[in-house]
């Protein structure tokens, strides 16, 4: 008999244009807004037994428009936030690099930007996530790029209900 944790499943979301209304380089409370059933899509994910996980680039922290703690802040206001619909996220990943940025601590290559797995592979180590048994959603190519290098189910969300799409994506899978 060994300790190892049994492999979790996982829905792996984008964060901005996905979850919320995507404004340049989202740092504020007052101007974070949820799309229309994000809270809820989130919230049924937690009830089947899924992991949720935001994985997002913040290269507003290497252009220098915020800091790490900002987006710290904005993150655990959004659990707070969730807690009103019955809802959470389990963790964020974010990426803060940009080879170019403005600041020198962040503007390097590195793995953990979309489209590479960096953020899904290390989300992964840390909750034993079984790849096969996940996907993420996202609005942008790279975001589905960032899925399938790190063996996930990649699905690209336009807009409309997260919701059903949630739903649909993983018919068999509850």
């Amino acid at each position: 008999m060994g300790n190892k944790k049994a492999c979790r499943k996982a829905i792996f979301f984008d964060r901005d244009g996905t979850l919320n209304v995507d404004k340049d380089y989202l740092y504020k409370i007052e101007n974070f807004e949820w799309l229309a059933d994000a809270p809820q899509a989130i919230r049924w994910a937690n009830e089947r037994g899924f992991l949720v996980i935001v994985i997002t680039n913040q290269s507003g922290v290497a252009r220098g428009y915020f800091s790490e703690d900002d987006v710290h802040r904005l993150h655990e206001w959004m659990n707070e936030d969730l807690a009103r619909f019955d809802a959470h996220i389990d963790a964020f990943y974010y990426c803060p690099h940009l080879p170019n940025g403005s600041v020198p601590t962040y503007a390097k290559e590195c793995d953990c930007r979309k489209p590479k797995p960096g953020l899904i592979d290390r989300a992964c180590a840390d909750f034993n996530i079984d790849c096969g048994a996940s996907l993420m959603i996202g609005d942008k190519p790279r975001d589905v790029e960032c899925a399938e290098a790190a063996g996930v189910r990649g699905v690209l969300y336009r807009c409309g209900s997260l919701l059903e799409l949630l739903k649909e994506e993983t018919g068999g899978w509850e």
